[in-house]
């Protein structure tokens, strides 16, 4: 659907606007910010728990704290620029190509992660 039709599935849509719905009525409310922040947290994501994981092999706390924050640092380049960059490019005419590409990035890297299961037997390193 992102490479060719440039757009996310309708019901993928829908499932997205009635949580962002849910979500922005909370945020509302007295505390709703760190209700949603502490709900974002629990959102999966394997960077961050790399991260943490890291983090955690520090040999004290302050280690781990010092680990964490240059997490948070790094990452927060591309998050503050990143949304920047998008409405400063998107146009009718970039918008479409943008969707696209993302539809390409996404597509390799599930085949890039398919081979990678079918061709190479990774449980032997985990074990």
């Amino acid at each position: 659907m992102l490479l060719i039709y440039a757009k996310q599935p309708i019901w993928v849509d829908r499932a997205g606007r009635n949580i962002w719905g849910h979500v922005k009525k909370l945020s509302l409310k007295q505390g709703g910010l760190f209700y949603v922040g502490m709900l974002w947290a629990l959102m999966p994501c394997g960077l961050l728990y790399s991260a943490l994981i890291i983090a955690s092999f520090n040999g004290n706390p302050l280690d781990g704290a010092i680990s964490m924050a240059a997490f948070a640092l790094g990452s927060s380049v591309s998050l503050f620029l990143a949304p920047w960059l998008w409405l400063k490019l998107k146009t009718n005419v970039v918008e479409p190509y943008g969707m696209r590409f993302a539809g390409l990035l996404l597509s390799g890297a599930s085949a890039w992660a398919i081979w990678m299961e079918l061709s190479h037997n990774t449980k032997v390193w985990c074990a």
